[in-house]
């Protein structure tokens, strides 16, 4: 669904709100945010980072939310905060909240008997619910989803189109699934006979706790025999896989294009970074950080930041090194002779 944007609050309100310091009119009427370099009058902005700092002198916004490092600088009404991005992050929730659910089932959709919909949940065209389906109270089921057999979605947890939850899946409280979301799909499970795959049945679920996001097709495959967990307040980004048997801790964020090896374990509050690759059966503990581009091929068991992946560099100093890192193991042989060598006649002297 598309947020719903409101009339507008004050400056005070959006203070109080926030628990910010407010230099200048606090009665000006705010209706959403925008960038300091596009905002329009009735807008407000925000200022966190140094490097969008040059915007501040020419914004046409009503009112910034930053620091107090550049309260001094701000042409217009500044709300000033220790947080700016959280700040910004609350008032942009208060702006622009989701839009209203319209209770009930579109004629459209195909709906069992033997599944129960809450009376203030909404239902759109062409989703597809099986038996012994439970959607709870305020969920809105978006546009061709399809929600397969026994499977729980809790209240106010949000689907929107194109979504498939797999039988007897778990989503739990306040989730917002994005569009292309698939829950449970069977998990890459096969066993090599004699050159040829035999495919393993994959018998566990998906249980998904509370206020967790996930980003558009991102997929998340249910367990081979125990169940696959997505802890509460998990965060995860578009395009990533999560293989089976995997458990994410809580509060941890995933971005885009990760993939997690089947039995991953990764703890509360960790950060991996877009295209980060988990080895599968191994263990991330809590607070953990994986730069972009990393492989993790074994458990980490200390908090921190850990990073595998190369950097971007000029084209042809990238093909010179690449050319010396394929003589590295015979550059190091000859080293290593040179040096018993050079040893050797030291003994003798």
């Amino acid at each position: 669904m598309r947020n719903k944007q409101t009339d507008g609050i004050s400056v005070q309100q959006i203070a109080e709100l926030i628990g910010a310091e407010i230099i200048g009119d606090a009665s000006i009427a705010i209706a959403s945010f925008a960038s300091l370099d596009t905002a329009k009058p009735g807008c407000i902005a925000y200022l966190n980072e140094k490097a969008y700092a040059r915007f501040l002198a020419d914004t046409s916004a009503s009112a910034v939310i930053l620091g107090r490092e550049y309260a001094a600088q701000c042409p217009v009404t500044a709300l000033v905060v220790d947080d700016p991005y959280v700040a910004y992050a609350r008032v942009a929730q208060q702006l622009h909240p989701p839009a209203p659910l319209v209770a009930g089932i579109h004629s459209s959709a195909a709906v069992s008997a033997g599944a129960e919909i809450s009376a203030t949940a909404q239902v759109d065209a062409l989703a597809v619910i099986e038996e012994g389906v439970k959607v709870g109270d305020e969920c809105y089921i978006g546009p061709g989803c399809i929600l397969k057999h026994g499977c729980r979605i809790g209240g106010r947890t949000r689907l929107s189109g194109g979504v498939m939850v797999a039988g007897m899946c778990v989503i739990g409280e306040r989730c917002v699934l994005q569009p292309g979301v698939v829950i449970g799909a069977d998990g890459f499970g096969y066993a090599n006979d004699k050159g040829e795959w035999l495919r393993i049945p994959q018998t566990g679920r998906v249980v998904i706790g509370d206020d967790v996001e996930i980003g558009a097709n991102t997929c998340i495959d249910r367990g081979a025999v125990k169940d696959t967990v997505i802890g509460n307040g998990v965060i995860i980004d578009n395009l990533v896989q999560i293989g089976h048997n995997c458990i994410i801790g809580e509060h941890t964020a995933i971005a885009g294009n990760a993939g997690l090896s089947g039995s991953s374990i990764v703890g509360k509050h960790c950060m991996l970074a877009g295209g980060v690759g988990l080895a599968g059966h191994l263990e991330l503990c809590d607070g953990v950080t994986v730069t972009g581009m990393s492989m993790v091929t074994s458990s980490i068991t200390k908090p921190g930041v850990y990073a595998s992946g190369l950097s971007a560099q000029d084209g042809r100093e990238w093909r010179k090194n690449h050319a010396r890192l394929r003589n590295l193991d015979k550059t190091i042989r000859e080293l290593k002779a040179e040096i018993r060598t050079m040893q050797e006649k030291f003994h003798k002297l």
